[in-house]
């Protein structure tokens, strides 16, 4: 009974099947069941390998070569195959050629730009002997060949192929091998693009960062680095997959801690209303390792999304705030009247009145004295994420009933802060201890 019949198997015959398997066999199905790829793949692969081989060594210029690998012994046959023509067209196309070459060696053959139409027509043109034979020729070889049939002339194997031939198996294995877990390990981590993963500190190499994230090793550029943190081996951290790209070495894997979409992503993590769909992140302006801006907005009737985001007590921000090493976050409600929105994404500060253009996208924020520093915050850093976060510039002014000068600081929807825009306020805690001291003298 054999155990390829559609029939129960009869596994002494299995047994005695795997006894008497090549070397070969068995590693071409180990790896084919091993690594989930097709036997007919890694066959088709070495009888690829082997041809060229052959044509390298023993083949002549006008063959063909096809090899066909038998698995279960480890040998091969050899053949050149053609596509059966009619004498005329090939002894036209042989006649061609032949004028083509003499015009060419007598640097007579006109060099111009071809279209790719015509660079493959040239490229068949150029082939055409390799790949046909007329039919004259082929009836000498058996007897019935018609036009259009493919015929396969069994070639000679030499002695010296036999052997090259299992040697080149064997390493033809090997690459494919590698090739293949390079092509998975691109797979599953091109998968993970756009997403967060928990990696373990390999190691430092100069600026860089190597962090194992399983069966590969993922890359941190120092502008993915938070500035506040230090990584240390064995050290435990989530990273958000920024590319996958596919090298000759293997996929490269790089990951950062900056990335603003970290933020979203451990608020979908963490607030199940966001991973629901209930709850939306319009936007978020992160300066990492420092302070996070993020809008939410809920259509759903009855959902406080700033209340599901900081959770009871401020449990689910607090999540996020220690996942991101003590960085400050402000849940801000998204509205769309930009004028809400910008007095929103203020907060801390209270907004007195706002004034807006809509042509140029700026925005004036008049705030009392005693807010101005909260508005424009420390070294401007509230003003510049509301500015990045609504995509507005943004200038907050403050409010006085004094005869003082009233301050005015300017961000724009990039973020920066321009230098003669900065706060006087900073100043301010040195005249107050200069005073004191004064005083107490």
């Amino acid at each position: 009974m054999s155990p390829h019949s559609g029939k129960s198997p009869d596994y002494r015959l299995l047994i005695t099947d795997y006894l008497f398997m090549s070397e070969i066999e068995k590693a071409i199905r180990q790896i084919a069941e091993e690594k989930n790829i097709p036997y007919e793949s890694i066959v088709g692969t070495i009888e690829a390998a082997l041809a060229a081989a052959y044509r390298k060594d023993f083949g002549e210029k006008n063959q063909n070569i096809k090899v066909e690998f038998i698995s279960e012994t480890g040998g091969s046959r050899v053949f050149d195959e053609k596509t059966v023509v009619d004498d005329e067209t090939y002894n036209d196309v042989l006649k061609l050629l032949e004028e083509r070459e003499a015009l060419r060696a007598e640097g007579k053959l006109e060099k111009k730009e071809l279209t790719p139409e015509e660079k493959e027509k040239e490229k068949e043109l150029s082939f055409y002997p390799k790949l046909h034979i007329p039919v004259s020729e082929a009836k000498k070889l058996k007897k019935g060949a018609e036009i259009g049939e493919i015929l396969r002339i069994e070639l000679e194997v030499p002695a010296a192929y036999g052997r090259m031939a299992a040697q080149t198996a064997k390493q033809v294995i090997i690459q494919r091998l590698r090739e293949t877990e390079r092509e998975m390990l691109f797979s599953e981590f091109k998968d993970q693009e756009g997403k967060i993963v928990v990696a373990t500190v390999q190691r430092k190499d100069g600026r860089i960062v190597l962090l194992d994230i399983g069966k590969g090793t993922a890359v941190m550029l120092p502008d993915d680095q938070i500035r506040t943190e230090f990584y240390k081996p064995g050290q435990r951290v989530k990273v958000y997959v920024k590319t996958v790209n596919q090298t000759p070495k293997g996929p490269e894997i790089l990951v950062s801690r900056t990335h603003a979409d970290i933020v979203g992503k451990l608020f979908e993590s963490e607030i199940p209303e966001i991973a629901a769909g209930t709850v939306e992140v319009k936007g978020i302006a992160r300066e990492a390792g420092s302070r996070t801006k993020i809008a939410v907005f809920s259509s759903e009737p009855g959902i406080d999304p700033i209340g599901s985001c900081i959770g009871q007590r401020g449990s689910r921000i607090q999540t996020i705030i220690n996942e991101l090493g003590g960085e400050k976050v402000d849940v801000i409600m998204y509205d769309e009247d930009p004028i809400k929105f910008i007095g929103n994404s203020l907060s801390p500060a209270k907004v007195l009145a706002l004034d807006t253009n809509k042509d140029d996208k700026s925005a004036e924020a008049k705030v009392a004295p005693d807010q101005f520093s909260l508005a424009i915050g420390r070294a401007g850093q509230n003003v510049r994420l509301a500015a990045k976060l609504t995509g507005w510039n943004i200038k907050v002014k403050e409010v006085r009933e004094d005869d003082v000068a009233p301050a005015e600081v300017v961000a724009g929807a990039e973020g920066e802060l321009p230098a003669e825009d900065q706060p006087e306020e900073a100043e301010k805690p040195k005249r107050g201890r200069k005073k004191k001291v004064e005083k107490k003298e």
